[in-house]
């Protein structure tokens, strides 16, 4: 959220997240506001290296273009700073000097040249071959050009490089030539002093300008270099553009308003996947380990802070080589015997509740859209007033029609969850059959027990959580406004409510604590409820397959608004890319003039054979990729470079098992006779490029199993004097069996059998440090490659 924004009066404020300048996101409006609450979270991959991340706040305008209040800019070194809490930052003013990106690549040289009589003379050669990663101006590729000056105290000689159109990593080519030092029998009046000392003052000073051809042009960067460091050597490096100095001092900084975010932010460095060999095999043993808190995946939680840390790695491992369901069972068994009342089974935020949530969350993606989609855009986009407390109905509501409302909503939610049993995951039945069976263990004198092991699981942690916050599971693009949201707040708790149906009896209506609820379940106490919701526990905690009713309809993997170009049926030209709507099935991708109109071109997916990034260059424009087929190529421009990412991960994904793929591909395109990359003539020779590795993950469930250990790898790196700790602990335990004389040391942990639980640790303390080692080496090896002045690792500031 945002407060105190600027200019002092109600205005209509959107929020965007920026790589650089490049948006990747943007909030919803928020309407008639100084101090507007977004409520939004985002979460992405990061597919590209980057300087800086920015959030903008904007002035939704009408009929004017939407105007820059301010900005917050995150430095990528400072965000570990602030990675895992709340901050309130101040806004920044937005100019050209605070939106400097990019670097340029320079090759200095300094000569001496022997004049006609013989005297001596220096010049110095400024080679400016390119820039990469300018800023965007106007959202567009900027028609960037440079001025190459060679400055002292009384001299300021000044060129300038050609205009590059609608590009920001500008290919310049340019040398120029600056005479130093002038000899002493020069004859011609000169129009400055030089002198000897001349060269220790002197610097060379590159600027980057955006040509605004009728406009004033817009600053881009500068970097500066003394002529001293050259001496008699050539000197070639890239430099990071930096702002101009004092340039924007005299901007007022305190009365743009202040943002609060909260970001999280990791950068895992993963190595190549046999060095995980060790650390992965002992994860996936966890489920076989007696008793199961001396398992490696046990010990993780343990330690770990919060166990959400813990958790999304460690389930996405075992999801990813199908070892979850009997590692959920374990810790589930272990959960029950703390349990002492069936009514409370599994109501905690323990290992198990949490791995649970984690594998419906990703499991259940597309059972969740095909469930609730339809009945929530329905809610969200012709909303009916649905307010019963008597305390917040406005003036004229009339409670006997929203009830009327209400019911409806929530009968529709409710039906469309107890018929969708046949579209619920395999994965999540299997675990919802141990949990169910292991209860019925736990309780055997409680017939409801089995039912509510389920349901407080499948209504109140999945379906319920799903309906309140659709934005959270992508079933809407945004959060839902404020009546929006109390409306889904009021049926989640219904759904919450009629969940527990199974389980509960209509006696214990009079807990609720509203008494307006309670008014309005009285109109639901019929026993089809509580035979539907019996139905559904008993049909998605079966263990009988639903694959041929499941593999009937297509998944759904992916859709939204791109750009493509015209497979070749006009001239080439700005009208060749059009805006499409483009749908990723498992069966087949297609585009469309408009969502949900019937497809104008369709792809199958078995006749896809690469998808692959198209180099900038082809069309001068950015994020964009092919789709490789039967015909000619299909030219897409994502809308940033998160999106490109995703959509090509998704359809190398979908398409990793087609027999027919290419090995190789044309990295640019075919234009004017000739392939761009090679400039071979043939349009359909062999490509000159190898094809992209297969993505090593599952067609509906994106895990990168390395990835994954690394980041585990981490956690424990992080926590090792806790691992230290609790194996001190163990030895203790093992040593001294009398009773515990420190337990303040562990008593937080759970040891059942301390000479197991030390065998365990002493593995993973050894594997970490292995690992320790081969990050150690690789960073070494990182470091030597990458040189201070490569592309890789470019010159920030003054070079001295």
């Amino acid at each position: 959220d945002a407060k105190h924004l600027v200019p002092n009066k109600m205005r209509d404020f959107f929020c965007t997240i920026n790589l650089d300048q490049e948006e990747v996101f943007r909030t919803q409006v928020v309407e008639k506001s100084l101090s507007p609450y977004f409520g939004e979270e985002f979460y992405f991959e990061i597919p590209r290296t980057f300087q800086w991340l920015s959030f903008y706040i904007y002035d939704k305008s009408v009929l004017q273009k939407d105007l820059r209040i301010g900005k917050v800019s995150i430095k990528k070194e400072d965000l570990c700073n602030y990675t895992g809490k709340e901050n309130w930052f101040m806004l920044q003013p937005v100019d050209s000097n605070s939106e400097v990106q990019g670097k340029v690549h320079l090759e200095l040289k300094l000569n001496e040249l022997i004049t006609d009589n013989g005297s001596v003379c220096q010049q110095l050669v400024v080679h400016i071959k390119e820039c990469h990663g300018l800023p965007l101006i106007n959202g567009q590729n900027c028609d960037p050009y440079a001025t190459v000056s060679l400055v002292g105290p009384s001299r300021n000689d000044q060129k300038k490089t050609k205009v590059k159109k609608k590009t920001s990593n500008p290919q310049f080519n340019e040398t120029f030539y600056f005479e130093v030092t002038r000899s002493s029998s020069y004859t011609k009046k000169s129009q400055f002093q030089v002198e000897e000392e001349d060269i220790e003052k002197l610097e060379v000073r590159v600027d980057l300008w955006n040509n605004g051809n009728l406009v004033q042009d817009i600053f881009l960067g500068e970097i500066k270099v003394p002529v001293k460091v050259l001496r008699n050597d050539s000197f070639q490096a890239w430099y990071l553009l930096q702002p101009r100095e004092n340039g924007n001092k005299s901007s007022k900084t305190d009365d743009l308003g202040s943002l609060r975010l909260n970001i999280c932010y990791t950068e895992d460095c993963v190595l190549p996947s046999e060095y995980y060999a060790s650390l992965r095999n002992l994860l996936l043993k966890s489920p076989d380990v007696q008793p199961i808190s001396a398992s490696a995946g046990y010990i993780l939680s343990e330690v770990c802070r919060d166990k959400y840390d813990a958790v999304l790695p460690l389930v996405r491992l075992l999801l990813h080589h199908h070892k979850l369901v009997p590692f959920v069972a374990a810790v589930a068994e272990l959960d029950l015997k703390d349990t002492q009342e069936a009514n409370t089974i599994f109501r905690g935020n323990s290992l198990a509740t949490r791995c649970v949530d984690e594998m419906m969350k990703i499991v259940g993606k597309h059972y969740l859209k095909v469930t609730l989609k339809p009945v929530i855009d329905e809610i969200c986009e012709s909303p009916k007033p649905c307010e019963i407390d008597p305390i917040k109905l406005k003036e004229g509501d009339n409670v006997e029609i929203n009830m009327e409302n209400l019911r409806y909503y929530v009968d529709k939610v409710f039906r469309e969850i107890v018929r969708s049993s046949i579209s619920c995951p395999t994965l999540m039945c299997d675990v919802f059959y141990s949990l169910r069976h292991l209860a019925a263990k736990r309780f055997p004198n409680d017939p409801h027990v089995q039912y509510s092991a389920v349901s407080s699981f499948v209504f109140l942690r999945f379906f319920a959580v799903a309906v309140v916050s659709p934005h959270t599971f992508h079933l809407r693009p945004h959060h839902p406004d404020a009546q929006t949201s109390r409306t889904l707040t009021l049926i989640s708790k219904a759904i919450q409510t009629l969940g527990s149906w199974g389980s509960l009896t209509k006696s214990k209506l009079s807990s609720f604590k509203e008494t307006f609820m309670c008014e309005f379940f009285k109109t639901f106490q019929e026993e089809k409820f509580t035979e539907s919701v019996k139905k559904f526990l008993d049909d998605v905690s079966s263990t009988e397959s639903k694959e041929p009713s499941g593999l009937s309809e297509p998944v759904h993997l992916k859709e939204g608004e791109m750009y493509k170009r015209a497979q070749g049926r006009t001239r080439i030209g700005k009208k060749n890319f059009k805006k499409r709507w483009f749908c990723l099935t498992s069966r087949e991708f297609t585009y469309h003039k408009q969502q949900d109109k019937e497809p104008i071109f369709t792809i199958p997916i078995k006749n896809i054979l690469a998808v692959e990034k198209l180099d900038e260059s082809s069309f001068n424009k950015k994020n964009m990729f092919q789709v490789l087929h039967g015909e000619k190529p299909l030219y897409i421009q994502a809308n940033n470079c998160v999106e490109a990412s995703e959509w090509i991960e998704a359809l190398c994904r979908v398409t990793r098992c087609n027999q027919k793929r290419l090995n190789f591909y044309h990295p640019s395109a075919f234009l004017n006779g000739n392939w761009l990359c090679c400039k071979a003539t043939i349009e359909n020779t062999v490509g000159c490029a190898r094809c992209t590795a297969d993505v090593p993950a599952d067609t509906q469930i994106e895990i990168d199993g390395d990835r994954e250990a690394e980041r585990i790898y981490s956690l424990f790196t992080i926590n090792m004097s806790k691992l230290q700790k609790l194996e001190e602990a163990c030895g203790s335990i093992a040593v001294y069996q009398g009773p515990r004389k420190e337990p303040d040391d562990y008593s937080n942990f759970t040891i059942e059998d301390s000479v197991a639980t030390f065998h365990t640790l002493k593995q993973i303390i050894d594997i970490v440090e292995k690992l320790n080692e081969s990050h150690e080496k690789y960073q070494k090896k990182r470091s030597s490659s990458a040189k201070y002045g490569s592309e890789e690792n470019p010159i920030v500031g003054k070079v001295s």
